[in-house]
């Protein structure tokens, strides 16, 4: 008599799911619209990396600057791509993820919605008094006259109509539906998110963008190798560029000069001549911070600035071994900025071959403290240049690609002085630089700025605008537009003249709901007058719903 299951009878095992009820179970699961709200709230968490940690895409010199200053992170972060998210694998990953599901999820609700809009509306149904909204008179009119009236009330409302009458034809219903625009703004704005999903997947394969620092005086042709840092396209080889460039004559830079904000930029312009091809005609461009200039198909934006001594040195035979502006590479707000320069080409004083390096510091307004070398303000108003000398091997010749504004000493001696000392300067535009032994010299002959422009082209932005506003108008039409019905039932009424009922559903439970009807049944009241014509509305539908059970 116990109640314990018997331990000689099996447990029932329920059905299992063979290979093609496996791949049906994971395409619903996957084309679900909760798993495409995680996929889209995963990609949304993915991004923050790549807003928060420099991109080598985007930002290569702050990525390098990110990886010399977090030696312990940094070897964490290369392995989880985070130095290039938008190109690794687990983004790519939630990316496709939430296309498939997407497209998977969009496709069926489209196929329903034509069905939908081909549909008449549902019949009346039988207790109207059930609605939310409703309200009942009688009237003196005929049955088939208050039929044809309700018919047309709907229809000057813009409802789609169905319209049932008996076999008796003494009595019929109006079924009337509006608020179809509430789905299609639904299934618009996932169209759009789908848009921008594609829009950024043809950005990705055929775009391309890149930096270059271009100082003042010199130009820029739309070629690879004029590019400082290029990121082309997975499809694009970067051989077959539009032929534009530009000359940049100018660079104007305005601070603020007092202040809890002082130093603070408030004024960036570059004037640059730009060609549309490399024998076409030269038209003046004013380049200002999110004021890009397009030209060749690609848009050129103005995003860094900073200074490029001008410097010449004379190996140890007193020649000119180099000579022209040296690009620094900006630190902090105030323009304290790093730089090398590498001399190839020198001689020595018994006219052997040498190579010459230099580090050092460009302090736009200098400032020296017990803390070291500062600048105080960002424009150049008392320029000083402070270089360290070295001399050996600079390693162009050993196959490893070096970075032109870092300087390899790892085969050089630097210079010393007869004390022991390093050979360091400061100097200050005109001054000049002796190297110990008469291994050459340096001078400092003046000072230019320098912009930095990026250089991007994404054949998928018109598609992302407009996917952008039809996502909008989508949201908006879904978020203020009601799906809702409405009925008319017309029966015959005790003595000659009918019954009327009027009732109103809304999906979105809106308050505006009683208004419709009542502004409906108002108007029906005109043409269908009730049987006392003193009896309002709401009175009839206080008596109704006393007269219910």
């Amino acid at each position: 008599m116990s109640s314990a299951p018997r331990d000689d009878v099996e447990a029932p095992v329920g059905a299992r799911l063979g290979p093609l009820g496996w791949l049906r179970w994971i395409w619903r699961t996957l084309t679900s619209m909760r798993t495409a709200l995680i996929l889209l709230l995963l990609l949304s968490l993915a991004a923050i990396p790549g807003s928060l940690v420099p991109q080598d895409s985007g930002q290569p010199s702050q990525a390098a600057a990110f990886r010399a200053d977090h030696p312990t992170l940094t070897p964490i972060y290369e392995k989880l791509g985070l130095f290039d998210v938008y190109a690794s694998p687990w983004f790519a990953a939630v990316y496709l993820l939430l296309f498939l599901s997407l497209g998977g999820c969009i496709l069926p609700r489209c196929l329903q919605f034509t069905r939908a809009l081909r549909a008449t509306p549902p019949v009346a149904p039988r207790r109207l008094d059930r609605m939310p909204e409703h309200t009942r008179w009688t009237s003196p009119s005929s049955p088939d006259e208050a039929l044809e009236a309700a018919r047309q009330a709907l229809g000057r409302r813009r409802f789609r109509l169905r319209v049932e009458r008996a076999a008796a034809e003494s009595q019929g219903a109006v079924s009337g539906e509006k608020g179809y625009l509430r789905e299609a703004g639904n299934l618009l704005f996932h169209l759009a998110l789908f848009g921008l999903l594609v829009a950024l997947a043809v950005g990705g394969l055929f775009g391309s963008t890149g930096q270059a620092v271009v100082v003042e005086g010199d130009s820029f042709t739309n070629a690879r190798t004029q590019y400082d840092d290029f990121q082309p396209g997975k499809l694009v080889s970067g051989y077959d560029l539009a032929p534009f460039g530009f000359r940049l004559e100018d660079f104007t830079g305005k601070y603020q000069r007092s202040g809890p904000q002082l130093g603070t930029p408030t004024f960036f312009q570059a004037r640059v001549h730009a060609r549309e091809t490399a024998d076409g005609p030269e038209r003046e461009v004013t380049l200002r911070v999110n004021d890009p200039m397009e030209i060749g198909g690609s848009k050129v934006y103005l995003v860094g600035h900073g200074y490029a001594p001008v410097v010449t040195v004379r190996d140890g035979k007193g020649d000119v071994a180099w000579s022209g502006p040296v690009p620094f590479l900006p630190q902090d707000a105030f323009v304290r900025s790093t730089g090398v320069v590498k001399v190839p080409d020198a001689r020595d004083r018994e006219g052997k071959p040498t190579q010459l390096g230099f580090t050092g510091l460009f302090l736009p307004t200098v400032n020296l403290s017990a803390n070291g070398w500062s600048s105080t303000f960002p424009a150049a108003e008392d320029p000083v240049l402070v270089l360290t000398a070295y001399h050996g091997d600079l390693g162009l010749d050993s196959g490893v690609p070096q970075s032109v504004y870092q300087l390899d000493t790892s085969r050089m001696t630097q210079f010393r002085k007869k004390d022991g000392t390093p050979a360091a300067q400061a100097l200050r535009p005109g001054d000049r630089m002796e190297l110990p032994g008469g291994a050459g010299s340096l001078t400092f002959d003046g000072l230019k700025e320098w912009a930095s422009f990026q250089i991007a082209r994404n054949p998928s932005n018109g598609t992302a605008l407009w996917s952008s506003i039809a996502a909008g108008l989508g949201l908006t039409a879904s978020l203020f537009i009601r799906r809702r019905r409405l009925w008319i039932r017309v029966r015959p009424g005790s003595g000659t003249g009918s019954e009327i009922e009027v009732a109103g559903l809304d999906r979105s439970a809106s308050a505006r709901l009683a208004e419709e009807v009542a502004d409906l049944t108002a108007e029906l009241h005109r043409t269908i007058p009730p049987a006392d014509a003193t009896a309002s509305p709401h009175q009839d539908q206080t008596q109704q719903k006393q007269e219910q059970p």
